[in-house]
């Protein structure tokens, strides 16, 4: 029988919002979800690091197969306190602390050195977003030398392909680098993986600048270059993107063009629109779906809850021959003699 938790104990399943028929992989939907929205970078309240802290512990337990079993089925007394052996059973021998290492958990979980060295900030200008840390010193600067004569190494560009769906929903995207990074010395360097973490934002638009400061290779005497990033948008097979605004283009028969129809049309959440026709579609006409476009960002970069349009257009597709009897009905029907 699984474990209940007793009032006032820690739910880690209710902590992360989530059911205890949930699998590894929404188990770290789920942290990611929380940690994003409470990291301290984000919400620097005392009640949100609080929750951050929380929710690290819950996905620590949660996502270690063992911790897990030994939670489901005895609780964390049961973790803390162990359990005794019995016939199908070796027992447990107990002893699990949680030290409050929720940034350690939180880097390893993005692949981050700190608690911001990866973490997602809004720039001022809302077509630029800046990763990392705040603040850096001169890497590699040896002592004497005036920082004012140290220059930073060019910035480091690249571009950063997404589909028209991950800028329509958003989504997290991991970028492993390799860079030379000072030994103790000062001197000498040592080549190190990292993985940059970039937390896509809806709505984002192609040519959206990504920039994580320092991030380029240190070196004696030189401050490391940014590594930048420029979003370019992956041709879609549905949809073009004008600014704000999502075109699907449309074949339609001459005699749908002409009585109507209705049009189902799979949207980049997956849903299905069913689109009316009630009017008569000429090579020009145009419907328009108001709100089904792009998210919309703000002057200040921030998600205003509003979207687009969603911009039909129609190509005519003609029958390929028309016998005498059709022709006949279709002057008689037009008032053509």
């Amino acid at each position: 029988m699984a474990a209940v938790a007793a009032p006032g104990a820690m739910d880690f399943y209710k902590i992360l919002g989530i059911d205890r028929a949930t699998e590894e992989d929404g188990i770290k939907r789920a942290y990611r979800k929380m940690a994003l929205k409470l990291h301290p970078e984000r919400n620097p309240s005392p009640e949100a690091r609080e929750q951050f802290v929380r929710v690290a512990e819950a996905y620590h337990v949660l996502s270690d197969a063992k911790r897990k079993a030994i939670y489901d089925q005895y609780g964390l007394g049961g973790l803390r306190k162990g359990v005794p052996a019995k016939h199908d059973f070796d027992g447990y021998e107990g002893g699990y602390e949680f030290h409050n290492n929720a940034d350690e958990i939180f880097n390893q979980f993005f692949g981050g050195k700190n608690p911001f060295s990866d973490f997602f900030s809004m720039h001022a200008e809302p077509e630029v977003a800046i990763f990392g840390s705040k603040f850096g010193g001169l890497h590699g600067m040896n002592r004497g030398v005036n920082p004012q004569l140290i220059n930073q190494d060019p910035p480091v560009e690249f571009d950063l392909l997404l589909t028209l769906e991950e800028l329509y929903l958003g989504c997290i995207k991991k970028i492993k680098i390799t860079r030379k990074v000072l030994n103790d010395d000062g001197i000498t360097t040592t080549p190190v993986d990292k993985i940059l973490t970039v937390e896509v934002q809806r709505g984002w638009k192609p040519g959206t600048k990504v920039i994580f400061p320092r991030e380029g290779d240190q070196g004696p005497n030189r401050i490391p270059a940014d590594m930048v990033f420029f979003v370019k948008e992956d041709k879609h097979p549905r949809f073009t993107r004008q600014q704000n605004d999502l075109v699907h283009q449309v074949d339609i028969s001459l005699i749908k063009a002409l009585t109507g129809s209705t049009l189902d049309i799979l949207t980049l959440d997956g849903r299905v629109l069913k689109i009316p026709l009630n009017d008569t579609i000429t090579p020009d006409y145009v419907k328009r779906v108001s709100g089904e476009g792009m998210p919309i960002r703000g002057p200040n970069g921030t998600d205003t809850g509003t979207r687009g349009d969603l911009i039909i257009k129609f190509r005519m597709k003609f029958p390929k021959s028309v016998n005498e009897h059709q022709k006949t009905l279709l002057k008689q029907a037009f008032g053509s003699s």
